[in-house]
């Protein structure tokens, strides 16, 4: 069994960031050399999100606005207490998940119909990563 690590990184100009990365992890699977397996790709940060879903501009727009409704940045938060301001941030991150799994089938990612890989960012302005591991034939 082959097994592959990449690092993807950004850094967002804004607090809250939705990022199509599907083709940098169909880049990292083209690199392993799998054909057969599977492709794990996980936010690294605890305020930061990777999903799968339509990369469609309204759908992201529903996103936030139902992110701000249910963690609104300006509430008041008891992790805020420690310093920081972004109580929001680590509960948007729970909301959207961690991570993703993605089938890999004859060297490709195994889709259903319009799914891509998105990384959400709820607490952006500094560089953070993604992991990208492929494991398979």
């Amino acid at each position: 069994m082959k097994s592959y690590r990449e690092e993807l990184w950004f850094e967002t100009q804004t607090r809250r960031a939705y990022l199509n990365i599907t083709a940098q992890v169909d880049a990292a699977v083209r690199k392993s050399g799998v054909r057969e397996g599977m492709v794990l790709v996980n936010a690294m940060h605890i305020t930061a999100s990777v999903y799968i879903n339509d990369d469609e501009t309204g759908l992201l727009q529903d996103y936030e606005a139902v992110l701000e409704r249910l963690a609104p940045q300006a509430a008041t938060y008891r992790h805020n207490d420690t310093g920081e301001d972004n109580g929001d941030a680590h509960i948007k991150r729970q909301l959207m998940g961690r991570e993703v799994v993605v089938a890999i089938t004859d060297g490709k990612l195994d889709f259903g119909p319009w799914e891509q890989i998105f990384y959400g960012e709820f607490d952006g302005r500094r560089r953070k990563r993604v992991l990208v591991k492929v494991i398979g034939e």
